[in-house]
C-alpha cells in the first residue's frame, strides 16, 4: 500500500510532528517493551500490543478490530517480523480511518454549492470550542472567503467576549445580543446578517451543556429550525469539538452529544499537551464520524485540517 506516498507541506508536517511528539515517544516507548527481545509477531506480541493501544487511549473496541487485522496480515504472510510491525500498523490504521472518510482534505475547504456555508459547533465549555471558532474563521478568511460568527452560546457572557475577541482579531464581523437571549433567536440574526453581507460561511457557536441531555437536544433542534427559515439547509455541518487531553472522558462527551444531536464531524482540540493522541483514531472509528480538524498547539496556525496519511505517519514516526 503506498499510503504514504504523498507530499506534506514541511512547516505544517512540523508542526504536527512536534503537536503529536508526547503522543508518539509514550507509545514507541510501550512497543519497544512489547517487542523487546521478539523476532517474530507472535500471540505474545499481540497481546502485549493490544494493552500498548488500550493504554495509548485508542480505546477497546477499535485496539480489537486493529489487532484483528494484523493477526490476519500474520496469518496471510507466515512469518512476519516486529521489525515490520510499525509499517504494518501504519497501514492498518490509516485504512481503519478511511472507512469513515476521515482526512482525506488537506486544506480548509467548504464545498462550492452551498453559499452561504453554515456551520453550527457544538461541544461541552472547556474544550477550546470558541478558540476552534476562531482559528477556523482565519483559515476561511485566509482563503479569500467571507465570514461572519454567530454568538449563540449565549449562557455565559465570557463565551460572547471570548468569540468577540476573536472576532475582532480575525477582522470578521460578529452577531451577539446580550446574555440570557435566546440562541436560536441569535443564530436568525447571524444567517440574515450573513445572507444580507453576501458571506460564504457563517459559523454558529452554540452552549455546550450536557447535564441535561433533554434541554441540549431540544434548544439544538430549536437553533436548526430556525436557521432554516433563512437558509433551506442550514447547518451544513454540525461540528463537535473534543479536547484530545481527556482520553476516555472524550469518548463520553461524543456519546453523549451524537445522542442529543446529529453531529456531522469533529475537530479534537489539545493533542499538543498529551500523549493521548489515539484517542483521534478510536473517537473516529467508533462513531464512524470524520474527524476533520486537529488542534496541536495554541498558535493561530496551529489549527490543522486532519489528514489521515500525514496523522499516522507523525503519530508512528
Amino acid at each position: 500500500m503506498s499510503f504514504f506516498k504523498k507530499i506534506f507541506s514541511s512547516e505544517k508536517k512540523e508542526t504536527l510532528n512536534k503537536g503529536l511528539e508526547k503522543s508518539n515517544t509514550s507509545f514507541f516507548g510501550k512497543l519497544s517493551k512489547a517487542v523487546a527481545g521478539k523476532s517474530k509477531v507472535d500471540d505474545e506480541v499481540l497481546d502485549n500490543l493490544e494493552e500498548v493501544l488500550v493504554s495509548s487511549d485508542v480505546g477497546v473496541n477499535t485496539t480489537l478490530k486493529v489487532i484483528e487485522r494484523i493477526e490476519a496480515r500474520v496469518a496471510k504472510d507466515k512469518y512476519l517480523g516486529t521489525d515490520e510491525l510499525n509499517k504494518i500498523l501504519r497501514e492498518e490504521i490509516a485504512s481503519l480511518l478511511s472507512e469513515t472518510n476521515s482526512g482525506e482534505e488537506t486544506d480548509f475547504v467548504i464545498p462550492q454549492d452551498k453559499k452561504p456555508y453554515v456551520l453550527m459547533v457544538v461541544g461541552v465549555n472547556g474544550v477550546g470550542k470558541t478558540t476552534t471558532i476562531g482559528k477556523l474563521a482565519y483559515q476561511f478568511k485566509k482563503q479569500g472567503l467571507k465570514v461572519v460568527l454567530g454568538a449563540a452560546d449565549t449562557f455565559r457572557a465570557a463565551a460572547i467576549d471570548q468569540l468577540q475577541v476573536w472576532a475582532d482579531r480575525v477582522d470578521v464581523p460578529m452577531v451577539r445580543q446580550d446574555m440570557g437571549s435566546d440562541p436560536a433567536s441569535v443564530a436568525f440574526d447571524a444567517l440574515q446578517s450573513g445572507v444580507n453581507q453576501n458571506a460564504d460561511v457563517i459559523i454558529i457557536d452554540t452552549a455546550g451543556r450536557l447535564h441535561n441531555k433533554v434541554n441540549l437536544m431540544n434548544e439544538l433542534t430549536k437553533v436548526k429550525r430556525v436557521m432554516q427559515k433563512v437558509v433551506g439547509d442550514a447547518p451544513h455541518d454540525v461540528l463537535l469539538v473534543l479536547d484530545g487531553s481527556t482520553g476516555q472522558n472524550a469518548f463520553e462527551q461524543a456519546k453523549q452529544f451524537t445522542a442529543a444531536t446529529e453531529v456531522t464531524s469533529l475537530a479534537v482540540t489539545k493533542l499538543d499537551g498529551t500523549a493521548k493522541g489515539g484517542v483521534v483514531i478510536g473517537i473516529s472509528d467508533q462513531f464512524q464520524i470524520p474527524v476533520k480538524y486537529i488542534g496541536v498547539g495554541e498558535g493561530i496556525e496551529d489549527l490543522q485540517v486532519f489528514n489521515k496519511y500525514e496523522f499516522v505517519d507523525s503519530f508512528f514516526k
